[in-house]
């Protein structure tokens, strides 16, 4: 009895020390990187998380279709549902750049990877966006929905912003492109879906 107890032990240390290896101290990130759900992983981690709870696992990229199209999208991923939409007649002055409001198609965009894969709730799902501030708004609105292991990939697929140097401003400090991980401007039409 004593030997099966320590096993046990053993076992839930191991899982528990295998998901934090690869989580992200909250503290570390800025307020619009965090999640309700505070399951975080940098792109580094995410080819070995998703190998390991294969084929249990869902990859979603919730960038919009033209980030997919002219920035590239990473290797591996099972779906897309983008979490914004950018509308081209309305131009915000300050952030200089179109406006982009939430996805109303969202869940049941996500959720189409879901049933095409036959991901529970309680199944692990990793998300990536630019840099990290999507994929976790995103993974709020599945937590207020009911799930429940929804990973945010916080250097996203271009990184972070360099704050001073030559790079200064340019998105290149980490993320999925900066580091080297496999990816390429070929979208599979298979794996996006596209809004009304």
């Amino acid at each position: 009895m004593r030997a099966l107890l320590i096993a046990l032990a053993f076992g839930l240390f191991s899982a528990s020390f295998s998901l934090n290896a690869q989580a992200v101290d909250p503290a570390t990130l800025p307020k619009v990187k965090i999640s309700k759900l505070g399951l975080y992983m940098e792109a580094k981690d995410v080819p070995d998380f998703l190998k390991k709870h294969a084929p249990r696992v869902l990859f979603v990229d919730v960038r919009t279709i033209e980030e997919l199209l002219f920035v590239g999208v990473p290797d591996g991923i099972d779906g897309h549902a983008s979490f914004g939409i950018m509308h081209y007649d309305k131009w915000d002055k300050e952030k200089k750049t179109f406006v982009r409001n939430p996805n109303p198609d969202f869940l049941s965009q996500f959720e189409l990877w879901t049933l095409d894969k036959g991901i529970e709730k309680t199944d692990p799902i990793v998300l990536i966006c630019r840099s990290g501030d999507r994929s976790a708004l995103s993974a709020d609105l599945l937590a207020r929905h009911g799930y429940t292991n929804v990973w945010s990939v916080v250097d996203g697929f271009e990184g972070d912003m360099a704050k001073d140097g030559p790079n200064k401003g340019k998105r290149t400090v980490n993320g999925w492109k900066n580091i080297g991980l496999p990816w390429s401007y070929n979208v599979d039409q298979s794996r996006i879906t596209m809004s009304k």
